[in-house]
């Protein structure tokens, strides 16, 4: 899918996000308190990205999440804003996410931190 047919597919808002690198503001995303069991999967592509189980209440404003799916995120170093972070992107598609942080609050130490445009929750078929 070409940049002309991602636009006509997206909203404003989610090509922003997802294509440009923006960032929804916090504590505004329709999946920030989402509890249902299920994957969530790239807007863009569907690639499946993290499992409900890894989702956790970050107090950040943003969906966060202490582990990816195997494969389906890249990290990249992200210099912008006078700040050192890694930015995640779908491995698939190359649409930005948002970054991840070492300050977890499990084992795992990671605090995936999500943009809610960005993803499309595949529920589970018991809670649909």
């Amino acid at each position: 899918m070409d940049e002309q047919e991602l636009k006509q597919k997206l909203t404003a808002e989610e090509y922003r996000v997802l294509r440009e690198k923006g960032t929804e503001l916090a504590f505004s995303g329709a999946l920030l308190h989402e509890k249902r069991s299920g994957t969530y999967n790239c807007k863009v592509c569907n690639t499946a990205l993290f499992a409900s189980t890894a989702k956790f209440d970050s107090g950040t404003g943003w969906p966060s999440f202490d582990e990816a799916l195997p494969g389906s995120i890249r990290e990249i170093i992200d210099e912008s804003h006078g700040m050192r972070r890694v930015e995640i992107v779908c491995a698939t598609c190359g649409s930005h996410l948002g970054h991840v942080f070492d300050d977890g609050p499990t084992e795992t130490g990671k605090r995936y931190c999500l943009n809610s445009v960005c993803l499309d929750l595949e529920a589970d078929d018991t809670q649909k």
